[in-house]
């Protein structure tokens, strides 16, 4: 693939894609008021999956990531730094490196107070929630962020549909809501919560999300579900 060098910006791979890119960059100056590393991986996941769900092929979106990595390293602002290290930390496996090479690069510029804490969790307890046979099998995944205590929890819940088909995609910052909603309607017999082996759910949860496309609206968690399946054994 060609690459095409405008005197307004950097040699890029899909020139035609400049404005976007800019408005990304533009996009970045909330991300180091952010309060948190989950905040941050979450409003950074939906940008990679508007990327992602635009591109027409793989080969698209490797350029328009390389592309923006090259973008948000020639800007060098803060919130370029803090999506670089985020991209870095949970974003697809081909553009880590590339964007934890760029985000070096700036380090003069001014670091997010969270951005050491980035990508760096834990998994913990596993639940299966069924609430019928047709409405398929709800995994939620909790993690906690190193060092952070309760303070870091959150899941991961997704819903598959027939076949393991991603329905549901969802990050959730409230854990102990979701699960007391959650043995409410088994109380009420609306549902069935159990705990789940995590070597089980691993591998049936990373099979889901890199294969078959999924609905447009699991895009925005896509990229942070994927980095959080990965941690889990199996």
């Amino acid at each position: 693939m060609s690459t095409t060098r405008s005197s307004a910006g950097p040699e890029l791979m899909l020139p035609g894609l400049r404005e976007v890119y800019a408005a990304y960059v533009r996009e970045t100056g909330v991300l180091p008021s952010l309060p948190g590393p989950l905040e941050a991986e979450v409003w950074v996941s939906a940008r990679l999956g508007s990327l992602e769900s635009a591109a027409p092929h793989a080969q698209g979106r490797r350029a328009a990531l390389g592309d923006l990595i090259t973008c948000l390293r020639a800007a060098a602002t803060p919130g370029a730094r803090a999506f670089l290290r985020a991209l870095a930390a949970i974003g697809p496996l081909e553009g880590r490196k590339a964007a934890g090479r760029a985000a070096a690069g700036l380090g003069g510029v001014p670091a997010a107070p969270w951005e050491e804490s980035l990508g760096r969790v834990v998994p913990g307890q596993v639940w299966l929630i069924q609430e019928g046979p047709l409405d398929g099998d709800r995994l939620v995944c909790e993690f906690r962020y190193e060092g952070a205590g309760t303070r870091g929890m959150h899941a991961l819940a997704v819903r598959l549909s027939h076949g393991d088909a991603p329905a549901e995609v969802v990050i959730v910052g409230d854990v102990p809501a979701l699960m007391g909603a959650a043995r409410q309607a088994m109380q009420a017999e609306l549902c069935v919560v159990q705990p789940y082996d995590p070597a089980a759910v691993g591998p049936r949860l990373r099979a889901a999300l890199d294969g078959t496309e999924p609905p447009e609206d699991c895009y925005p968690a896509l990229a942070l579900a994927r980095h959080r399946a990965a941690l889990l054994p199996g």
